[in-house]
């Protein structure tokens, strides 16, 4: 079936590029375990073979790896991704005693440690890989004014932190916009016109709802989660019924119909991004695992989503600085 007069949109697929463990035991501070990069070279290899060119935010352990880090250089030297930063503050010197859930966010962190750990992290990359390293994702998401500040000090000109409709008692990201915007840096959840900041650019992960209203969508979900209302299952009645579906545009998260789903949305939307993540980790088969779908099933996801994507849109394939560079033009911002 042909689609006439089909919108023009870009696709950014950022890869959190990290150690794995098992999520039900305390974050791996020494001795961490990297092996799932090695995969990257057949999935760059898929990647190219559809068009894809993936971000990949990479983490302390995995530059810190000489095996690691001559796949990434081999796949970086090709000129078919960008390298990002990507801080785990638990395995990112200098090493801290808390190793909890609270201090895995770096928005809970003293603002000196953090700069510390991002300062290691930036000089280790751009080191490794003899250039300045342009993008940055904190781990396990979540953003604020400080770290915001850190990162344009430090030369970070596209940031993608931030994951909307989430929250939860460590973080908060809601009524962060969902489309990319020039982050409020008193509130970096907030959108600024360029003529006001135009140092650091949001480029958050795709996020919807199976209903082109966001805001009353979350407004319900959000009324339906309350402790009364929640006693009585309502967003698993909605989700079964397909009344109301939150979707993360995640190929470990979300089925590829389901995806489909948000996407069709999205488009509806006249969005101008539509932007997937997935973890380095989700390339191997693990024996432990904290998402519903197999290495296998997660490829053929994407594959599947993307296919659907390029049927009902013009789809340009960019790393997320080359996406900020595009966006930003547009709004004659240079």
């Amino acid at each position: 079936m042909t689609i006439q007069n089909k919108p023009s949109v870009l696709f950014v697929l950022s890869v959190d590029t990290e150690e794995e463990w098992d999520w039900k035991t305390e974050f791996p501070q020494y001795n961490v375990q990297v092996e799932n990069i090695q995969a990257i070279e057949k999935f760059q290899q898929e990647c190219n073979s559809i068009g894809i060119r993936p971000t990949y935010f990479v983490d302390y352990p995995v530059v810190n790896s000489p095996q690691s880090l001559q796949v990434l250089k081999s796949v970086d030297k090709a000129g078919q991704c960008e390298i990002g930063a990507h801080l785990h503050p638990w395995c990112n010197p200098p090493m801290m005693v808390e190793n909890d859930e609270f201090s895995s966010h770096v928005v809970n962190l003293p603002v000196d440690l953090v700069e510390k750990k991002l300062v290691n992290l930036l000089n280790k990359l751009s080191t490794s890989f003899g250039k300045n390293i342009q993008s940055f994702r904190t781990g396990r998401w979540g953003i604020n004014s400080a770290v915001m500040g850190l990162l344009i000090k430090n030369g970070i000109t596209v940031d993608s932190s931030v994951y909307p409709f989430y929250s939860n008692n460590y973080f908060n990201c809601d009524g962060a916009p969902v489309e990319p915007y020039w982050p409020d840096l008193s509130n970096p959840l907030k959108a600024k016109s360029p003529e006001q900041q135009s140092s650091i650019f949001e480029v958050p992960v795709s996020v919807g709802f199976n209903h082109p209203q966001f805001t009353l969508c979350e407004k319900i979900h959000k009324l339906s989660n309350t402790r009364i209302l929640s006693f009585f299952r309502i967003p698993g009645i909605m989700w079964q019924l397909k009344l109301l579906r939150k979707i993360y545009l995640s190929p470990e998260l979300a089925s590829a119909s389901d995806m489909q789903t948000l996407i069709k949305v999205l488009l509806k939307r006249k969005a101008p991004i539509i932007h997937m993540s997935l973890h380095s980790s989700s390339l191997i088969n693990l024996p432990y695992s904290n998402h519903p779908f197999t290495r296998e099933q997660i490829l053929e996801n994407m594959k599947q989503t993307v296919s659907y994507l390029q049927e009902h849109a013009n789809v340009k394939f960019c790393t997320i600085s080359e996406a900020k560079k595009i966006l930003t033009q547009k709004q004659g911002v240079q």
